[in-house]
């Protein structure tokens, strides 16, 4: 045999005529899981075509990792050669998803079968032709389908020449169809060359709503240690504004040596207490607790007592050790060595960071290493944690991520890690999809409306949004940018409208946002003057100047918006005032659909023409609609797409509008 006939041979032997391309959502040609909810319907859509003019069939395939079996639902035929199908994600884990076509032999001679008899053509031989493409799929059948499909085969040999409308009935029943298909011979079907996954997350990994307090100082006097029973008196405070997670910085034994003093000073007072994320001391390490703060058992009723009142304690997991950690000393392989023989402590150049040594994930003992740290994930889990703040995750290497959270989610498909990770945003998106449930993101420091809007065009842009979940936080212990530095309360109240409506998660560190705390450490930097990393501060919760009516007014509109509770569905609208800002979050079915414009200015009163896009909210273009502030209970009708807005920051900040349409 020539090469050129086994070619051909091999073509023939292999030939399968249906494409499938244009699969989506697919993440990265399928290297990376999508993200859902439980309970969310994944919709997959695909390009799909043959040669020729047969019609083609096409199935949805899926099955949760834990099934052997595949489960199939029909696709059906969009438009222009695209095609449809959904199934639903009832448990947490992972599924796979891929697609299988195929050239429908008997739906397209049924096609053609009346056709032809309704040009009044004679269609006996043709009724032939159905009849063997019935009777070979009664051949692959089993069970009671070889007798269904064997009789249809037979009645339509029989009306062939003697009953035209009997053959034709027979050539356009459904359920015929169906099991022709199901028994059709799929040694030609096409399979996409992918299985695609989806990690199906619980509910709170789309929207949730954050509080961090450092637990040592929930106190009233600043030369006592705050406790987790401190903590717990505290939780109905941190519930009544609508929080239901609260974050701990870490809350383990803190080193003792190169301690950093107040303000970050090298030369420590021998009462300062020091930054927690110095990890590990004589009293053990990441699996131990500082005895300041209780016992185990005092954190496990702390985690009790939350969970009573709708709220997950989540823990920093900060994978670095102060010099006095016990690792250091019996596992000194785990640490990278200078020249001198001194462990290499943290630099950021020209910042250095003498109380942290960073692990060396790729020394001689890194093998060792990973499943330690893996097994201080495990043991926190054991007591009842279930949501982890990841500290600097981009500090440390993708493959070490991708491994620990793909084999804690194995075992605990419940768990959130979110990535503190303010770094580029192509290392942002690659820790997410490898396995971040959320993630921190540059919300901080997008402060105008072009800013805003470019930045959150580009989440919602492609597929990101398929991967990336952003929690915004308007500050953290590490943050106090410059815009609530210089805008007062103003600023403050307008940046928790915008963290708390552009996003399903958002997060701030408290008290210091509901106290409107905004001295820096000196100008030009972002640090907090007597910032909490390095000493007690008692914070007086009970200040009338205090934030805490507005942040649980938004919170419970957060609560009763499905829209706001999403991230699909965001959309810009453009103000004739660049100090202004306009989007609405909606839900598919238009059954919600929120409108936030906002005074981006917190010294100026400022008003403008919003140009509303009535078509994303679902009305017609000379529609007349209400408007319900959520945040005043004013309500005022709008007339098509231009409408006028004044907004006193002194006063109120911004509207939440929910829309209503009246005709």
């Amino acid at each position: 045999m020539t090469v050129a006939t086994t070619v051909i041979g091999e073509a023939v032997r292999t030939l399968h005529r249906v494409i499938i391309e244009g699969v989506s959502p697919e993440v990265d040609a399928g290297r990376f899981a999508i993200k859902r909810i439980v309970g969310d319907e994944l919709s997959l859509r695909a390009d799909i075509y043959a040669d020729g003019h047969d019609s083609l069939g096409a199935r949805l395939l899926w099955r949760h990792e834990d099934d052997r079996t595949w489960n199939e639902v029909p696709m059906r035929l969009d438009n222009n050669d695209r095609w449809e199908g959904k199934f639903k994600l009832e448990k947490l884990g992972r599924y796979l998803y891929t697609v299988v076509a195929w050239a429908d032999a008997f739906g397209s001679w049924s096609k053609d079968l009346k056709k032809r008899a309704d040009a009044g053509q004679d269609i006996s031989v043709d009724v032939l032709i159905g009849a063997e493409i019935v009777r070979g799929a009664s051949e692959r059948a089993r069970g009671t389908d070889t007798k269904k499909l064997a009789d249809a085969a037979a009645k339509l040999k029989e009306l062939a020449k003697k009953d035209r409308e009997g053959a034709l009935a027979i050539a356009q029943n459904a359920e015929l169809a169906q099991l022709v298909n199901l028994w059709r011979d799929r040694g030609v079907d096409t399979r996409y060359e992918r299985e695609l996954a989806v990690v199906v997350d619980p509910e709170k990994a789309r929207f949730s709503t954050w509080y961090e307090l450092f637990p040592r100082s929930v106190t009233t006097d600043p030369k006592r240690h705050g406790t987790f029973k401190d903590v717990i008196d505290r939780l109905p405070y941190v519930a009544g504004m609508g929080f239901d997670v609260l974050y701990l910085p870490p809350i383990h034994p803190i080193g003792r040596s190169e301690r950093k003093g107040k303000n970050n000073s090298t030369t420590p007072a021998p009462d300062d207490t020091g930054s927690p994320w110095a990890i590990g001391a004589k009293e053990g390490g990441h699996k131990a607790i500082h005895p300041e703060l209780g016992t185990l058992e005092d954190f496990k009723t702390l985690v009790s007592k939350a969970r009573d009142l709708g709220i997950d304690i989540a823990l920093d997991i900060a994978f670095q050790c102060a010099p006095d950690h016990p690792y250091v000393k019996e596992h000194r392989e785990w640490f990278r060595e200078r020249p001198d023989g001194t462990v290499q402590y943290a630099e950021n150049p020209p910042k250095k960071y003498q109380d942290i040594y960073p692990f060396n994930f790729e020394g001689a003992g890194s093998r060792e290493l990973w499943a330690e740290l893996k097994s201080v994930v495990d043991y926190w889990i054991a007591q009842d944690v279930r949501v982890f703040r990841v500290d600097n995750p981009h500090t440390k290497p993708f493959a070490f991520w991708e491994w620990l959270i793909g084999e804690v989610k194995k075992e605990h498909p419940e768990v959130i890690f979110l990535s503190e990770a303010f770094t580029r945003p192509k290392v942002m998106y690659q820790l997410a999809k490898l396995g971040f449930t959320q993630s921190y993101t540059y919300f901080a420091w997008k402060n105008t409306s072009a800013e805003l809007t470019e930045y959150f065009d580009e989440m919602m842009d492609g597929d990101v949004f398929e991967y990336f979940r952003p929690n915004l936080w308007p500050n953290t212990p590490d943050i106090l940018n410059e815009y609530l530095q210089r805008s007062g309360r103003a600023g403050f109240m307008t940046r928790l409208i915008l963290a708390g409506t552009l996003s399903g998660s958002y997060g701030i560190y408290g008290p210091a946002y509901e106290l409107c705390e905004g001295r820096p450490v000196r100008e030009g930097s972002e640090e907090y003057l007597d910032s909490e990393k390095y000493q007690i501060r008692v914070w007086d919760i009970n200040n009338p100047n205090s934030l805490r009516d507005l942040i649980t007014h938004v919170n419970r509109i957060r609560k009763n918006s499905r829209a706001l509770q999403q991230n699909p569905g965001l959309a810009f609208h453009p103000v004739e005032n660049s100090q202004l800002i306009a989007y609405s979050k909606v839900t598919a079915d238009k059954s919600d659909m929120i409108l936030v414009v906002a005074n981006l200015d917190p010294h100026n009163r400022q008003a403008g023409w919003v140009n509303v896009d009535v078509k994303a909210l679902g009305l017609g273009s000379e529609e007349s609609y209400q408007v319900h502030d959520l945040l005043t209970d004013a309500r005022y009708v709008w007339h098509g797409s231009r409408n006028f807005v004044d907004l006193n920051p002194f006063v109120l900040p911004a509207h939440i509008f929910q829309v209503h349409s009246i005709g």
